[in-house]
């Protein structure tokens, strides 16, 4: 993560430079161009470990905007179904096994195909078809909280449902949220390679 965000600062050289006479070379302290290059370069003449420096940074800004956005979308609607329970929860959990039953992978690629690649595309489809994971764990926690104790006091002493929600049932579902995002992070990442490979991902 350090090495990504001080990319510009400790990249040894240009990630677009190219450079027709050190194409393809080996990895070597001075090349045919009089530059080193430790990893060696690309099929034109590129630093390949300038372009993994750099290349850090979008697969990292990709993958915490999604989980960002991921997360405000599942947490939200795992809080709600968990804490009014009924029809609420039952209409939350029927979207979230329909999102559960179209693979992500394929989901995504349609999407991405019929708007287009690009980087907010990329980031939206992939929130859009993950915040189910935190909407799930969100709901299965909240359901054990708000049968507590402290709920019920607050409750008892007139805290509206929001206030609830925000001070009391939220903050004892960090835990879990912090680690489902945590695991996110990484499948985005992943996740957005492979959108990339085929073509639909950051270009």
């Amino acid at each position: 993560d350090i090495v990504a965000l001080a990319a510009p600062w400790i990249s040894p050289q240009d990630p677009t430079r190219q450079s027709l006479r050190g194409r393809l070379a080996a990895p070597t302290l001075q090349g045919a161009d009089g530059r080193a290059h430790v990893l060696g370069t690309d099929h034109l003449g590129r630093d390949i470990l300038s372009r993994i420096v750099h290349g850090g940074r979008i697969s990292l800004g990709v993958g915490l905007s999604a989980v960002t956005l991921s997360c405000l979308i599942g947490v939200s609607l795992g809080l709600l179904a968990g804490f009014y329970g009924g029809r609420t929860d039952a209409f939350v959990m029927r979207v979230v096994d329909v999102f559960l039953a179209i693979p992500y992978i394929l989901l995504a690629m349609g999407v991405v195909f019929a708007l287009g690649p690009s980087l907010v595309n990329v980031i939206l489809v992939m929130a859009a078809t993950r915040w189910v994971q935190f909407a799930r764990i969100v709901r299965a926690d909240v359901l054990s909280i708000r049968e507590r104790e402290f709920v019920s006091g607050a409750r008892a002493r007139g805290n509206r449902s929001v206030r609830l929600l925000l001070r009391h049932v939220l903050p004892n579902a960090l835990t879990p949220i912090i680690v489902v995002a945590t695991l996110e992070l990484a499948f985005m990442i992943i996740y957005e390679s492979a959108l990339s490979f085929l073509g639909l991902g950051v270009q």
